[in-house]
C-alpha cells in the first residue's frame, strides 16, 4: 500500500498562514489539517478535506502531496 506526505506546512509557511488559517479558509477542522500536515505518510484520507486543503491554498492536489512509499 502506497503512502502519501502533504506539503500543507511548507504551502502555508509561503502565504504566512498558521494551520488554523488554513482550516477556517478550507472550512476543514483544524484537527484534521494538523494530523496531515504533521504525518510522514498516510495511507487513506478523506478527499473531500483534501480538496478544500487544496483549494484554499489555491494549488493542485498533485502539487500538494507527495508519494513517500509506492
Amino acid at each position: 500500500m502506497g503512502l502519501v506526505r502533504f506539503r500543507i506546512r511548507e504551502l502555508a509557511d509561503e502565504k504566512r498562514w498558521t494551520l488554523k488559517e488554513v482550516a477556517d479558509r478550507a472550512e476543514v477542522p483544524y484537527s484534521t489539517v494538523r494530523h496531515y500536515a504533521r504525518s510522514e505518510g498516510l495511507a487513506t484520507v478523506d478527499l473531500a478535506s483534501i480538496h478544500k486543503i487544496a483549494r484554499s491554498l489555491d494549488v493542485l492536489i498533485e502539487d500538494l502531496m507527495e508519494v513517500v512509499k509506492e
